[in-house]
């Protein structure tokens, strides 16, 4: 659980940076460079998928992928919408 800890608190400071970035250029270059990693580890984690698992996991991955998508093109403001929610979520998920 302490790892998943840690890891909550890397994602939370990475999308704190996206919120409090002040120039707009840098904010959407960091939320792309988000989409970025998460399309990274996707693949890193499909790769390392036998058949029956990939099969198994196919919706899951496809929605990941889609919301990746989803987020392609996002203005500087709606980053910073989408990483306060991440935050909020990030925030009520350690209280329970």
């Amino acid at each position: 659980m302490g790892n998943l800890n840690k890891t909550d608190d890397v994602i939370f400071n990475f999308f704190k940076q996206i919120c409090d970035e002040k120039n707009d250029e840098k904010c959407v270059k960091l939320g792309n460079d988000w989409i970025s990693a998460m399309e990274n580890n996707l693949n890193n984690m499909e790769l390392q998928l036998d058949e029956a698992d990939k099969i198994k996991h196919k919706e899951d991955i496809k929605n990941n992928r889609d919301h990746l998508n989803s987020l392609k093109n996002k203005s500087s403001s709606e980053w910073r919408e989408y990483a306060t929610q991440c935050m909020i979520e990030i925030m009520e998920n350690k209280r329970s």
